[in-house]
């Protein structure tokens, strides 16, 4: 079978002084329309991936994306994988003239523990909020084929949704009118967002990669940058 991505971006936004979660989710899958072996579950607050189904498309919600992986071996593709993983996040912040994120090992222990845990249940889905946490944590979720794919295609995965990206006011930020077709792409870019921190786990056949932000980002109300 072709190797397959999926991507996940908390969908989060501050109203009011309190955290929620916008009850509408998105996943994107890269892979051929035929593919088979994944089912995806939509729910209002979350979405998950269980291994080892039929692949189902939902409506809008569920975005198939066409590309072709470099196929590596494992040699050298993880090779200072946490410098690499900042550095493609950096390099499209620096396109665009915003401050550059500092690497926080609190975020990436973080992004490990819930790294592990989703590897380990073989789902895709976002850490619950702690509602009596002031300064919540932003979170982008990727999962892909074991081996498959390097960190600056992971990140470049999150990245590419910049060609739906328009500027203004946070969420009327898509050019498609969802702004969850470039979620991704805000938390990664948003301004006020100054450290990042990320963990890749091994789930088998899969890799899930966490990163997570502080502060976080796509605020409702605020422009992203």
């Amino acid at each position: 079978m072709d190797p397959v991505d999926w991507r996940f971006h908390k969908a989060g936004f501050s109203k009011g002084g309190e955290w929620k979660v916008n009850p509408v989710a998105t996943l994107f899958r890269n892979a051929p329309s035929t593919a088979t072996g994944d089912t995806i579950i939509l729910a209002n607050r979350e979405c998950s991936v269980s291994l080892g189904r039929t692949c189902m498309r939902i409506g809008a919600a569920a975005a198939l994306l066409l590309a072709t992986p470099l196929m590596l071996g494992s040699t050298g593709r993880l090779t200072s994988l946490d410098a690499r993983l900042l550095a493609a996040q950096n390099r499209e912040r620096e396109a665009a003239g915003l401050p550059a994120l500092q690497w926080d090992d609190a975020l990436a222990s973080d992004a490990a523990d819930w790294g592990r845990e989703l590897a380990e249940r073989g789902d895709l889905e976002h850490a619950a909020d702690d509602p009596d946490d002031e300064d919540p944590q932003g979170e982008n979720l990727w999962l892909g084929t074991r081996g498959a794919y390097t960190p600056e295609e992971m990140v470049g995965m999150w990245a590419e949704e910049k060609k739906d990206f328009r500027p203004g006011i946070f969420p009327d930020n898509s050019r498609t009118g969802k702004f969850e077709d470039v979620g991704h792409y805000t938390q990664l870019m948003w301004r006020a967002t100054g450290r990042v921190g990320c963990a890749l786990a091994d789930g088998r056949p899969y890799e899930v990669l966490v990163c997570r932000y502080r502060e976080a980002g796509n605020v409702e109300g605020e422009r992203p940058f």
